[in-house]
């Protein structure tokens, strides 16, 4: 505003010095028409970049008014969750008595995305932009207030003196004040002027601090924004805007369409259940001061949804009969999804019953085609009452499962489920390069809807296990031995992984040969998410608290992990090579092997399957690159066992180690499938039709992994696993000292008879004695590494003094010479 105001002084002063009376008015001429423009833009600018500009409710000040001197005979009345009043332009809430104090939850999407200023994940229609817990309060001078609320610490029984103290120390913060315009005509409701607050901006409405800066949100333009609707039904109410902004990145406007929803909790939160690391769930967290008397802890319990026994099922439920649920679980498929994959959608949501009937309830989960708008015109995608698999027209190839819960007890109240257009494009090229050699059908560049529309439901199934409350589990795949994956029958009887929440989603151990079906191809719902649901959704009538579900359920948890294809693993247990995403089988080396004798199939035969009349080499480029991608995923599956360790969660009660190290024979073997598949150039990749339509650089290629690999053997951290599990357990162990030595003999092997050295194994030489050199400066954190390395330099530097003069090809001798200059500084 000081702008303004310097402005108007600097004018005022122009006008009098040109002999003119600021206060008549006079044409406009040039001058003044561009001084105006300046005028406002600075306006719009004061008013949208000041925070403080923006009212936190309204500042209303005088007394109330009567009820119907406020409210006009002219008011548009919706009643549901608040009455909502709209006098004119202005919008007014009623807010029952009995409301004051309960919790509500606050969801805000976007309904309509601006053009040009979507980023990579966010901005699309249906996108969540915030989510907060709010309470409505009566305060003193005829005020409403609005509180935020969070539950992130609990001090249990509201009777003790620890309660007391942790309510003190946790004052909830007001985020905004109300004058109450009038109070209801019975005197139980207080009604208030909501106008400011939905026109403004404001983080409990709209916007998160996070989402403002992710997509670049600045100020808001008032005159270009306004309440388009404000709905009120039994249990929520949604606030459609229109929202325009200065972008915060440039000085562009843009103009969003958003969906606030305002829901009800339940008065009576759902009953927790308990996390436990050994079956993997999404969770909320609080950190309780009163349930250990000697210190604090955190304590965390699963989300799920409610799903309970009609009161007069109950009975045939405690029988083991399956019942209806309450409420089922309910998803929408968006209309905007193409006709032809919407029974594959569909598909992909129904798939979970089985997994429910196992936690006793039939037709738990459904799937629906959103209502026809014009037939039902206030139902809503962006209700927050409703579920969805939402259809995001978007170049992203991606989908997402994000969940919505009530914090107080991790009921999960609804989830729009992200699905990418372009997602179709990467299901695509992952299946033709990891099943192309056994699926005649995935041998071209558009697949059959057929085939296409499994994909699709096998990725929902994926997505639509998020939004049960599941995380990924990326060790049900290491539980299968890597013969059974070429074994048709029990494929069939099984399918190639016991969870469908793993990255495994494509059989590429099975070889032509195997005539393995799609059942044993596609991943889908296995052993480990039937039992996973069956964990989270049992309902126990007969235990009367969670606390006390903990012992059964720790027992449940014991007799299931004896099978070992009902283990989990987090995706976070990085250093287990049990536990990585896009491998499958019991052992990568054997499972690598398979899969390379597959990529090495499908390059000769790659330039026919990715033809297209009329098109250029962009496809054949797709596919080539995701050969290379796929085989680097091979060699980083068998990386992973050099200096790993396994982990296995267990309770007290069971027997065995929760950690053990990989046994040295594993790493060795691991050490030696590198040897042949990436020491020994891997030249099958460089098929020569196909890089003469590419452009590929042949060295880079094989260089680049060769780097992967070697920055991951010799980088500190697997050099310390590997000291560490040697000091820890010697007769197990692989040695370090061995390691370096097997390591050092797979680089040279030229050595031994003085052969001539290719340029894809000199590449790698040069860069395994830089990567040795950089190690000997900078290792003094472990001595034996240390000591093992620079004595590894010396032999090297001898090695190689030795079979110079022996070596008769030419530019073998010039490279040792090189490595010899490299060495010249070692001892």
């Amino acid at each position: 505003m000081r702008s303004i105001i310097i402005l108007i002084l600097v004018f005022t002063a122009w006008q009098q010095s040109h002999g003119q009376n600021p206060i008549v008015t006079t044409p406009p001429d040039t001058t003044a028409l561009i001084f105006n423009q300046l005028l406002q833009d600075t306006i719009r600018r004061d008013t949208t970049e000041t925070p403080s500009s923006v009212p936190a409710g309204n500042a209303q000040l005088t007394a109330p008014s009567k009820y119907y001197s406020l409210i006009k005979p002219n008011a548009i009345t919706r009643k549901g969750l608040f009455t909502v009043h709209k006098v004119d332009d202005q919008y007014y809430f009623e807010i029952p008595d009995s409301l004051l104090g309960r919790d509500l939850l606050i969801v805000s999407r976007i309904a309509q995305g601006a053009a040009g200023v979507r980023q990579e994940y966010i901005g699309y229609a249906g996108d969540q932009i915030g989510n907060t817990i709010v309470r409505f309060e009566k305060g003193p001078s005829h005020k409403i207030f609005l509180r935020r609320i969070s539950y992130q610490d609990n001090a249990g029984d509201s009777t003790t003196a620890m309660y007391n103290a942790v309510v003190r120390s946790n004052l909830q913060p007001l985020v905004a004040a109300f004058g109450i315009g009038a109070y209801s005509p019975r005197g139980k409701g207080s009604v208030i002027d909501i106008t400011d607050y939905i026109n403004g901006t404001n983080d409990v409405l709209f916007f998160s601090a996070s989402s403002r800066k992710t997509m670049h949100i600045g100020g808001i333009i008032p005159n270009m924004s306004y309440i388009k609707d404000v709905k009120s039904y039994p249990l929520n109410l949604e606030i459609r805007t229109i929202k325009t902004y200065d972008e915060s990145s440039s000085d562009n406007t843009f103009t969003l369409e958003l969906n606030t929803s305002i829901v009800l909790l339940p008065k009576t939160p759902m009953r927790k259940r308990f996390a436990d690391r050994r079956v993997g769930y999404f969770t909320e967290r609080y950190t309780d001061y009163d349930v250990n008397p000697q210190g604090v802890k955190v304590v965390s319990y699963i989300k799920r949804w409610r799903l309970e026994p009609k009161p007069e099922d109950m009975a045939r439920y405690r029988n083991g009969e399956l019942v209806e649920p309450q409420k089922p679980i309910i998803y929408y498929i968006d209309p905007a999804t193409p006709k032809k994959w919407v029974p594959y959608l569909k598909q992909g949501i129904e798939d979970w019953q089985v997994a429910f009937e196992r936690a006793g309830f039939k037709n738990a989960i459904q799937a629906r085609e959103a209502p026809d708008p014009e037939v039902y015109p206030d139902w809503s995608l962006e209700d927050s009452r409703h579920s969805a698999i939402v259809y995001k027209p978007s170049s992203i190839a991606n989908a997402a499962g994000p969940i919505i819960t009530d914090p107080r007890s991790g009921e999960i109240l609804e989830s729009h489920i992200n699905w990418y257009h372009n997602l179709m494009s990467i299901l695509h090229d992952w299946y033709m390069v990891q099943c192309g050699a056994s699926d005649p059908r995935a041998q071209k560049m558009k697949f059959d809807d057929d085939l296409m529309g499994e994909l699709i439901r096998s990725v929902a199934a994926h997505e639509v296990g998020h939004s049960l409350g599941l995380t990924h589990n990326f060790g049900a795949s290491s539980t299968v031995p890597v013969e059974k994956l070429r074994d048709r029958a029990w494929l069939e009887a099984n399918g190639h992984t016991p969870s469908i929440m793993d990255y495994a989603r494509f059989n590429y151990v099975a070889q032509p040969e195997d005539s393995i079906s799609e059942r044993g191809l596609i991943a889908r719902i296995g052993k480990y998410d039937l039992w996973a649901i069956e964990y989270g959704y049992r309902y126990y009538p007969d235990i009367p608290s969670s606390e006390k579900e903990i012992p059964f359920l720790n027992g449940a948890i014991i007799e299931k992990m004896k099978d070992q294809q009902f283990w989990f693993a987090s995706e976070f247990s990085t250093d287990d090579p049990r536990v990585q995403t896009e491998d499958i089988g019991d052992n990568a080396m054997k499972a690598g092997e398979y899969g390379i004798k597959n990529l090495k199939r499908i390059i000769p035969r790659l330039n026919a399957w990715t033809y297209v009349p009329n098109e250029g080499y962009k496809n054949l480029n797709q596919l080539y690159n995701g050969v290379t991608n796929q085989y680097d995923y091979y060699l980083n599956h068998v990386t992973t066992y050099i200096g790993g360790t396994y982990e296995t969660i267990k309770s007290s009660e069971q027997i065995g180690p929760v950690y053990s190290v990989v046994p040295a024979s594993l790493q060795k073997d691991a050490l030696s499938f590198l040897n042949k598949h990436i020491f020994q150039p891997p030249v099958w990749l460089l098929d020569t039709v196909i890089l003469a339509r590419i452009g590929q650089n042949a060295t880079q290629i094989i260089a680049q992994s060769q780097e992967r690999v070697l920055n991951s053997l010799l980088s500190y951290t697997t050099l310390t696993r590997i000291a560490e599990a040697e000091a820890l357990n010697e007769t197990r162990a692989y040695r370090l000292i061995n390691y370096m030595d097997d390591l050092d003999q797979y680089m040279w092997t030229e050595l031994a008879n003085y052969s001539t050295i290719g340029i894809y194994r000199r590449n790698l030489q040069r860069y395994y004695v830089d990567k040795l050199l950089d190690l000997s400066k900078n290792t003094s954190a472990f001595s034996d590494a240390d000591a093992i390395i620079k004595n590894k330099l010396t032999e090297i530097k001898a090695r190689l003094k030795k079979a110079i003069p022996k070596t008769k090809d030419a530019m073998t001798v010039y490279h040792l010479k090189y490595l010899e200059g490299k060495l010249a500084s070692v001892p």
